[in-house]
């Protein structure tokens, strides 16, 4: 025969923040008081407690009450309980960033993670020196890793999350022809029949072979020839630098400072050329689920992925 099962009881915080009042104050009319309520209400609040607890809890002696040898025994119970219910129900305070333990992990394409590193490594060992990065490439663009947790904040264009997931944008950058020194496409003026007539490679990750610029193209008749498709723009710039290839890599807007985005091109020794043509921009924002918006450790993280790719004052969306 089956063993029947009591129901498991249901707790009320009230009661214990209640006993802990009547035990500490020893009165009625002073614990209601403390808590804010009538002493009608705190009157059946201590019937309710005597009837679970079954103990007077507190008796008439004169014209004052006194406790019982049980509530004498449960009031620094009592007392521990309500502390631990603040402790519990507070606010959490700032973290410091010098206490973090532990491994943040970001998604990001190849630029944007040479881009962050150096100065996420800089601020973590000023600030945080406790805490490791770990970057992931981008194959779960467009999957739950934010969701389910597999990754703490995703990095770039973000245009596919999920629809609770908080987007933040960074900055908003341009596209540039990015070619080797002494180019042919560095001598004279760059127009759009020269950049059509130029060999091209381009960045995709799924392998596509047309992006924005070849509807810019399209639209004046123009057709570009790709000689190779790669998957991330550090590999592609590297061939641009080594050969006479076109790579598009994105840079700060005329006028606004550099963007770290723009820092692998340099070093590269590749020049930059303004594309003669009308292409929508690029923002990088960042992405993070909402679990996390309230973590101090997760905000300083942005924090400083903020402060990294906005160090040179690139505009910002």
């Amino acid at each position: 025969m089956p063993m029947s099962s009591s129901p498991e009881p249901v707790l009320d915080a009230n009661l214990a923040v209640a006993l802990n009042a009547l035990l500490a104050e020893q009165s009625v009319t002073r614990a209601a008081a403390r808590l804010h309520t009538s002493p009608a209400a705190m009157s059946r609040t201590l019937a309710r407690l005597r009837r679970i607890l079954q103990d007077p809890l507190l008796v008439r002696a004169g014209q004052t009450m006194v406790p019982t040898p049980r509530a004498q025994a449960l009031r620094d119970e009592a007392a521990s309980v309500v502390r631990r219910l603040g402790a519990l129900l507070t606010p959490g305070a700032g973290v410091d960033p010098a206490v973090l333990r532990g491994t943040f992990t970001l998604q990001a394409a190849d630029l944007v993670g040479a881009a962050l590193a150096p100065g996420l490594l800089r601020l973590a060992g000023q600030e945080a020196p406790g805490v490791s990065l770990r970057f992931r490439a981008e194959e779960w663009e467009a999957g739950p890793a934010l969701r389910d947790g597999r990754i703490d904040l995703e990095i770039g264009s973000i245009d596919h999350v999920d629809p609770e997931t908080r987007v933040e944008e960074l900055v908003t950058l341009r596209m540039a022809a990015a070619v080797r020194p002494g180019h042919p496409l560095t001598e004279g003026p760059l127009t759009p029949d020269r950049l059509a007539a130029a060999e091209h490679v381009v960045v995709s990750r799924r392998g596509r072979f047309t992006g924005p610029l070849d509807t810019a193209l399209a639209e004046r008749n123009l057709h570009r020839r790709v000689a190779v498709v790669l998957p991330g723009h550090l590999a592609a710039m590297t061939l641009a630098a080594r050969s006479d290839v076109v790579c598009l890599v994105p840079t700060a807007p005329p006028g606004a400072a550099d963007s770290p985005l723009t820092d692998a091109a340099t070093a590269l020794g590749l020049r930059l050329l303004a594309i003669p043509l009308p292409l929508p921009p690029l923002a990088i924002g960042m992405a993070w689920h909402p679990r996390q918006a309230a973590d101090g450790g997760h905000r300083w993280l942005r924090g400083a992925v903020r402060r990294t790719l906005r160090a040179s004052g690139g505009p910002t969306g």
